[in-house]
């Protein structure tokens, strides 16, 4: 008898993992951001300065490539089928390097490398990208930006950005829009405010002097 109910559960099982085989997959859908066109560095630039941007720190929730939504005031989840094509933490780092890149005010801008040189790090931390519920559908963008020099051991610089762009439909990818124009507009944002810095604060010397 017990034999036979064994043989039983077993044959529920495998008829119940068949079920499931059969069963037609969700899709897992991938978004990115836009960067754009790479911007090429620029050897003639109004600040004669190289800058290595570092990796961005960030929460667990966006070194992983789920897209995050708010639940509440307090909780935040993530979706299953709705991904980044790279986790929000490395996309951050390229957003970064473009934006200042493009501003056209450096010598140089490169990732942060043990066989390069640079005369300050550029660091960064990720606080939110993400939907929220705020007065409506949001996305919401939260980000510091700072200036290190290496050479003293000190932060010359730091601002934050955070915004709740508003989203124009009810699908993620309406939500992803509007995240993309959020991420540009703060980071636009913080290298003018960087931008502002090297102005008032000439560099006395650079790595390639």
């Amino acid at each position: 008898m017990l034999t036979r109910r064994v043989q039983q559960a077993a044959l529920v099982i495998l008829l119940a993992g068949v079920a499931a085989g059969c069963g037609a997959s969700r899709p897992v859908k991938y978004y990115v951001l836009d960067i754009g066109p790479e911007p090429a560095n620029s050897p003639s630039a109004q600040v004669p300065v190289t800058l290595l941007v570092s990796h961005i720190t960030a929460s667990h929730l966006y070194r992983d490539d789920r897209l995050v939504y708010g639940s509440g005031a307090v909780e935040l989840g993530t979706y299953e089928y709705e991904r980044w094509a790279e986790p929000p933490a490395e996309l951050m780092q390229d957003m970064v390097i473009s934006s200042l890149r493009a501003s056209g005010n450096y010598r140089s801008v490169s990732r942060i490398s043990s066989n390069l040189r640079g005369d300050y790090i550029v660091r960064g931390h990720l606080y939110a990208l993400d939907e929220v519920e705020s007065q409506g559908l949001a996305a919401r963008f939260s980000f510091q930006l700072e200036l290190f020099d290496p050479k003293t051991g000190a932060t010359l610089w730091s601002s934050a950005y955070t915004h709740d762009e508003p989203v124009s439909g009810k699908k993620v990818s309406d939500v992803v829009e509007a995240l993309d124009r959020d991420v540009r507009a703060g980071l636009n944002q913080l290298t003018g405010q960087l931008g502002q810095y090297f102005a008032s604060h000439p560099p006395q010397t650079t790595a390639g002097q």
